[in-house]
């Protein structure tokens, strides 16, 4: 016959003392622990667009598309709760840390359409100045002109978005071009990186 160890005598005398360990959920509302790991939330203020979240979620959970709407780009973003295994990775991975983050949310079980279990945001995307395509969200860029410092006079796209920002540089919108034809000129706009690398190339 096997005897109970001591430990398991001591959790047995506690219990009769403090009572069960488990909560009294759904009669009375339970209080997950700190780093428990809920429902993700975007907070847009905060998100800068980078896409790594839908990148490294593991159930394709988060996803994005870039498309233009009313001559307007944008990038959409869209999470489904109900795909979602609370890993922690879209957490983890954000750029910001806070662009994305896990709440303690736990009780969202619906008998309404599985559809409404998810969340949508929209960030405006630049475009090329010479062939018109999509590139990154404006807040992307000041992001990542902020982490270089000095550093983002290496790139003239990044520098001229820079100091557009700041007013000190003219705000002048370029069509895109019919004929990728460049010239030196072409170098000092905000460009994606294929029309980059053709500008330096061929100029």
């Amino acid at each position: 016959m096997r005897y109970p160890k001591l430990r398991e005598l001591k959790e047995a005398i506690r219990a009769i003392f403090k009572g069960p360990y488990t909560t009294s959920f759904p009669k009375k509302p339970h209080e997950p622990y700190e780093r428990f790991r809920g429902r993700p939330y975007f907070h847009e203020e905060e998100c800068i667009g980078c896409a790594a979240c839908a990148q490294v979620c593991p159930t394709g959970a988060i996803k994005f598309s870039d498309q233009l709407v009313n001559n307007r780009a944008i990038r959409k973003f869209t999470i489904h709760w109900d795909v979602c295994i609370f890993c922690g990775q879209c957490q983890a991975n954000c750029l910001t840390e806070k662009g994305i983050v896990l709440s303690r949310e736990f009780d969202f079980a619906t008998t309404e359409k599985r559809e409404d279990l998810k969340q949508e945001m929209e960030k405006e995307l630049l475009l090329c100045e010479c062939c018109g395509d999509l590139i990154v969200p404006p807040d992307q860029y000041s992001w990542v002109a902020q982490k270089l410092g000095p550093l983002l006079f290496s790139n003239a796209s990044l520098v001229l978005y820079y100091l557009r920002t700041l007013k000190l540089a003219s705000q002048e919108k370029y069509p895109a071009k019919e004929e990728m034809e460049f010239v030196r000129s072409d170098r000092m706009k905000v460009l994606c990186p294929r029309c980059r690398r053709e500008a330096v190339l061929k100029s």
